[in-house]
């Protein structure tokens, strides 16, 4: 058998922190759970640690779901939350509402109530703008405001802006979902602990991101307040999430979250974005469009120049009609893949203003 990869492992792009590879410690973690053989479905040893171990992060009273995706996260967290005639308040650039394929209205049966926002966050006064019709049967009824952080456009939300949020959205008698897909990006950013914006400020259910910080796979539903949810682990196993072999979705989680693993991969991506915004503003004809927060950085260029970066470096396009592309860094980027893809960026620009 050839044991050699069948990609470059040398490849380095900045599309998504969804490419970079799995932590070392993570691995590791993995290895040290595969002997033997553990009651599966979630009964194992790692899954029972988990919830002592999430619970340090958020209070005594957390419950983890470990489940597969983000995507599955969000359905679920939701479904949740929410009765059949009810509906989700998010922003329109929100993950949920672009980026899932239609799978919380067409999975979860629910309706999302999209509101525009200038940097992907919501507010009180945008949320108003939904909330409302309570009690109209010919509406959905608003019951889940849901926010993302760090959001979709790399942006973050401040622990104040957190709390006046949820303290709006429950005297409506609504719950708050938080979509944490980057939530350790945001926490490092932020220079606060995980509960902060979460437990301390009153949100409900979280959609623990792990994936992008360094895990294989898996994301975990948390839930805070028992109260908003109903026949959770029924819609789990109902929405195929349940891990068969959960004790090594656990065991990653174990090994990022146990520790400070969490934080050092999350503080180092957002490190290498500020490396990069901070480069690449000095390029003539690149405009950053969007405040750096965690580690995501947006900018636009012509369109020549894109084409032919993308070559060299992986990454996307956000916007088609005005030249926006989006660099994501992860806990694998290097000072010399900044450094190395900038250089490439002057080099492409240079050639583009020879043309």
């Amino acid at each position: 058998m050839n044991a050699s990869p069948l990609h470059d492992p040398e490849a380095r792009g900045f599309a998504s922190d969804n490419y970079a590879g799995i932590h070392p410690e993570i691995l590791e973690a993995i290895a040290r759970a595969n002997g033997g053989h553990q009651v599966a479905y979630g009964a194992d040893i790692y899954t029972q640690r988990l919830q002592s171990v999430f619970q340090q992060h958020f209070g005594d009273a957390a419950t983890a779901y470990p489940v597969f995706n983000g995507t599955g996260a969000n359905v679920i967290s939701l479904q949740a939350m929410t009765e059949r005639w009810d509906a989700v308040i998010c922003a329109e650039s929100a993950h949920i509402n672009v980026d899932e394929c239609g799978a919380p209205e067409r999975v979860g049966g629910l309706k999302l109530l999209a509101i525009p926002t200038p940097l992907g966050k919501l507010t009180p006064e945008l949320v108003d703008l939904q909330a409302w019709g309570w009690g109209n049967e010919h509406r959905a009824q608003p019951r889940v405001v849901s926010i993302t952080q760090s959001t979709e456009l790399g942006t973050r939300y401040s622990v104040d802006e957190i709390a006046a949020i949820v303290e709006h959205a429950h005297r409506h008698d609504m719950l708050v979902h938080l979509d944490g897909a980057r939530i350790s990006n945001a926490a490092a950013a932020l220079g606060v602990p995980l509960r902060a914006f979460t437990t301390d400020v009153g949100v409900d259910v979280i959609s623990f991101g792990g994936t992008k910080n360094g895990l294989m796979l898996g994301e975990c539903i948390v839930v805070l307040n028992a109260e908003a949810v109903s026949g959770m682990a029924f819609l789990r196993k109902f929405s195929m999430q349940l891990a068969s072999k959960m004790r090594f979705v656990s065991a990653q989680f174990d090994a990022l979250l146990s520790g400070d693993l969490w934080l050092r991969n999350a503080s180092h991506a957002n490190a290498m974005a500020v490396r990069l915004e901070t480069a690449v503003r000095d390029v003539d004809g690149v405009e950053v469009q969007r405040p750096v927060e965690a580690n995501a950085v947006f900018a636009v260029l012509p369109p020549a120049v894109t084409e032919r970066l993308q070559t060299r470096y992986p990454f996307y396009v956000w916007d088609e009609k005005t030249g926006e592309v989006r660099w994501m860094t992860s806990f694998d980027t290097t000072e010399v893949d900044v450094d190395g893809f900038v250089a490439a960026l002057k080099a492409e620009m240079a050639t583009k203003r020879q043309e």
